[in-house]
């Protein structure tokens, strides 16, 4: 899969999306970076730390968030994706769910389009991925966590965010599906869907786990979420044993090394099974 100017192999190895949110509300880090030269600052950090991707976002989606126009979102992640497009060779993801947005920052230099509502929300954003032949994340997601049949319910869901992605003719080799850790989800659904990740593996793309300092963790831990760096790390290694492709985290060094102690062990458990 190649994302911007870099490949990426779709097994064998966890990448590291590293979180940007320049909103003033998010629920982990919101009004930190929202100045272009601290999150300028950031970004240089997060690339020295090893991360692979960088995930932009200019709306909170925490619980109870306030949407905001297309209007204030372009405003706050465009001069970013700008900026760091012309300082930095690192692939840009921009989480947005409106199509205005996303097609702005494609214009602007966005390698992938990272959407929480798995085109749902907005009809125009598989057309608009699709006309620029842009790289995906489409994730799982429902307004009320209501099931009766979980796991089935939530590759059921995905499976019509694919056919919606077919029919606009966007590239299946480009897409990366997200299980939605935290949508649509209660506590114990989102313990589950962390647990069996490689479910998901059998509707045929890559996988990304975004549980960076959610409340899953939060809640397991009684913790407030800047303590939850040693949780979100477990769920990278999970990410790694279930064979997802991406972990997106706020804090890149630490699961960058998770994620490769993970993997020596797996390799080398893998070694001494094939001997």
């Amino acid at each position: 899969m190649r994302i911007g100017n870099r490949e990426f192999v779709r097994q064998g190895h966890t990448y590291v999306m590293g979180i940007l949110n320049v909103t003033p509300d998010s629920f982990s880090d919101g009004g930190s970076y929202q100045k272009i030269d601290r999150a300028l600052f950031h970004v240089e950090e997060m690339i020295q730390e090893g991360m692979d991707v960088l995930d932009i976002g200019g709306e909170s989606t925490r619980p109870g968030y306030t949407p905001v126009c297309v209007e204030e979102e372009m405003a706050r992640v465009l001069p970013v994706v700008e900026s760091v497009k012309s300082r930095f060779d690192i692939p840009i993801s921009l989480d947005t769910y409106k199509s205005e947005v996303a097609r702005a920052g494609i214009s602007a230099g966005v390698d992938l389009i990272n959407d929480i509502w798995g085109l749902k929300y907005d009809s125009e954003m598989a057309h608009v991925i699709a006309e620029t032949d842009s790289v995906c994340c489409l994730m799982h997601n429902r307004r009320e966590a209501v099931y009766e049949n979980y796991m089935e319910e939530v590759l059921e869901d995905l499976k019509k965010t694919l056919e919606i992605a077919q029919e606009a003719g966007i590239d299946y080799s480009k897409i990366i599906l997200d299980p939605g850790v935290g949508f649509g989800k209660t506590y114990e659904n989102n313990l589950e869907i962390i647990n069996r990740l490689e479910v998901l593996h059998s509707l045929g793309c890559p996988v990304l786990l975004g549980a960076s300092r959610k409340s899953v963790i939060g809640n397991t831990l009684d913790l407030p979420k800047e303590e939850r760096i040693e949780g979100t790390i477990v769920t990278s290694v999970y990410a790694v044993l279930k064979g997802a492709m991406f972990v997106r985290v706020h804090d890149v060094k630490e699961n960058v090394r998770a994620v490769r102690m993970a993997e020596a062990l797996r390799d080398v458990c893998n070694t001494e099974k094939r001997a």
